[in-house]
This record gives structure tokens, C-alpha cells and sequence, in this order.
């Protein structure tokens, strides 16, 4: 019995617990906060697993972002403990339902072929075609590249609908994000030194994705926290929603891919194909303008949807 397989069984035992605490706990703030531990421990278990890419998504996306969701929708709710006053009844229809899609989904794994269907051969033998090192990078933007431009779609199609529950007096107002009111705290002091790094951090994810582990939505995860951290802590204003420059960065990542899909055509042959010569740079040009607006969309929708009498 080594070290490894050790701590591999205590964090399946630690996240086994503290998913159960999650449904358990009565307190809504806790839940949320468990939700928060939850997700950086499935990052502890990509990164065992070497998934690298998806622990920092994980990381970023799975934990921060969506818990700052689900805090700043928790400060919008009714301030009565809405796990306390929940019918009995629907919980445990709930809870019937989630352990159906558990059940299910450890059916369809435990039902995979051996060896699992993968396109790790492909990617791995195609990467001197496509241009890029990272297995990872050459899947999401080579060979399911149609996905991927999809997935930013549905991102800018969230954001609508997030923005769609305002009444439509507010349409065109500034969302709400939390506020610090403390102008010589800590928080601002924070606001005031970690951006520059932050954004350094964003670029090099950036651009070591080509390559190795790290990539468009790790950087803009990082990008979105440093934007988050400023607005919070007082520094930045919060852009109007029908403000030209922030709608066009919204749809700037989905349209670039969307173009380089139609260049495919006349440079390659077909949609969303890439020359051999100038695949790796085409990724990473696309790549620029996805990281902005992917992080421009989570700041909104963590902001929610717009106030025109809320604090900008």
C-alpha cells in the first residue's frame, strides 16, 4: 500500500462526505460554501488523474465561478433559510432524482468498452498537423472544433437569458455586483496588486495552452476573477448592458471562430479546417478574442441581470 493510493482513498472518502453534507447541511450559505470545497477537491482528483486542463477548469469555472453564482443568486433570494422552508415531499423527490442521474451515469462508465472509446490517438498522432503539443488543445480546437464554438455560443445565449429575467424598464441598465465599502481596507488594497499579476497569469495560460496544460477558458476564468476583484473592491464601474463595446466583446470570441470555420473553406477545403502551415497560429489567433469574451460573459452573468437604478 503506497502513500499515493492513500491519499487517492482519503480524498474519495473526503469527497463522498462532503457531497453528503451538502444535501444534509439545512443552511443554504453552507451548501453553497460545501459546493465551494466540493469543486477544489474534484480539482485535487484531475490532478491525480494528470487531467491538468480539466482540474484548472475545474478550479476557475466549476468552483469560483459557479460559487460566486450561487452566492450572489443567494443574496437576490429571500433572506428566510429557503432549505428550512422546503415541502419535505420535494426534497425527497429531489434527492430521488439526483441519485437516478448518479445511478445512471455509473452505468454508462461501468458500461464502457475496454479500452474506453478515445480520441486521444487521433489527437496525439495528429499534433504535428494541427500545429499544437497539447492533445488537449487539438481536441477542443481541431478535431470537435464545432463543439467548442457551440460552447461559446451557448455561454453569450445564458447571459440573454440571464439578463431576460430583468423587468423591462431596467433593459439597458448597469447589473449589480457586490460592492466594498471600506476605501483603505484590505480588499482594495488587493484589488490594487493582484490585477497586473492576474493578467501576466491569463496570458501565459494563454499561450502556453498551445502546448501544455492551460488554454482559452482557464485564461479567461483568471481574467473574469481580476475584473470581479476590481468591481468589488470599488475601482472599476460596471459596464451599462446595451453599451456598444462590451455587446460586440461579448460576441467577439463566437464570432472569430465563426469566421475561421467559413476561412476554412477557401484556405483548407472545409469548415473549420486549418492549413498545416498556419494551424498553431490560427488556434492561437482565434484563441485571443475567445479568452476576452469568455471572461466579459462570466462577469455578467455572476453580475445577473441588469438594475437601472443599482449601483454602477
Amino acid at each position: 500500500m503506497t502513500v499515493a493510493f492513500i491519499v487517492d482513498v482519503g480524498l474519495a472518502i473526503l469527497i463522498l462526505f462532503v457531497a453528503g453534507w451538502i444535501v444534509a447541511v439545512r443552511s443554504t450559505f453552507a451548501a453553497v460554501i460545501g459546493f465551494v470545497v466540493y469543486g477544489l477537491l474534484l480539482s485535487l482528483v484531475w490532478v491525480r488523474l494528470w487531467a491538468i486542463d480539466i482540474a484548472l477548469t475545474e478550479a476557475a469555472i466549476g468552483s469560483g465561478v459557479t460559487g460566486a453564482l450561487l452566492l450572489r443568486t443567494l443574496s437576490r433570494i429571500s433572506t428566510v433559510d429557503t432549505a428550512q422552508s422546503a415541502n419535505k415531499s420535494f426534497r425527497l423527490i429531489a434527492g430521488l432524482f439526483c441519485a437516478f442521474i448518479s445511478l445512471a451515469i455509473a452505468l454508462v462508465i461501468i458500461a464502457l468498452p475496454e479500452p474506453a472509446p478515445t480520441l486521444a490517438p487521433e489527437a496525439s498522432a495528429g499534433l504535428p498537423a494541427v500545429g499544437v503539443g497539447n492533445p488537449v488543445t487539438a481536441v477542443l480546437l481541431a478535431y470537435r472544433a464545432f463543439d467548442t464554438f457551440l460552447e461559446k455560443v451557448v455561454l453569450v445565449l445564458a447571459l440573454v437569458g440571464c439578463w431576460s429575467l430583468a423587468a423591462d424598464r431596467d433593459w439597458g441598465g448597469t447589473p449589480v455586483l457586490w460592492r466594498y465599502s471600506d476605501p483603505d481596507g484590505v480588499l482594495k488594497f488587493l484589488a490594487q496588486t493582484l490585477p497586473p499579476i492576474g493578467v501576466l497569469v491569463a496570458i501565459y495560460m494563454l499561450w502556453t495552452g498551445a502546448d501544455n496544460p492551460g488554454g482559452a477558458f482557464q485564461a479567461s476564468a483568471m481574467l473574469a476573477a481580476m475584473w470581479m476583484l476590481s468591481i468589488v473592491a470599488g475601482l472599476t464601474r460596471m459596464p451599462r448592458t446595451n453599451d456598444d463595446r462590451l455587446r460586440l466583446t461579448l460576441v467577439s470570441g463566437a464570432s472569430a471562430f465563426l469566421l475561421l470555420g467559413f476561412a476554412g473553406f477557401g484556405i483548407a477545403g472545409s469548415f473549420l479546417a486549418y492549413p498545416p502551415d498556419y494551424a498553431k497560429a490560427l488556434i492561437v489567433a482565434v484563441e485571443i478574442p475567445m479568452t476576452i469574451a469568455v471572461a466579459a460573459t462570466l462577469v455578467m452573468l455572476v453580475a445577473g441581470p441588469p438594475q437601472r437604478g443599482g449601483v454602477s
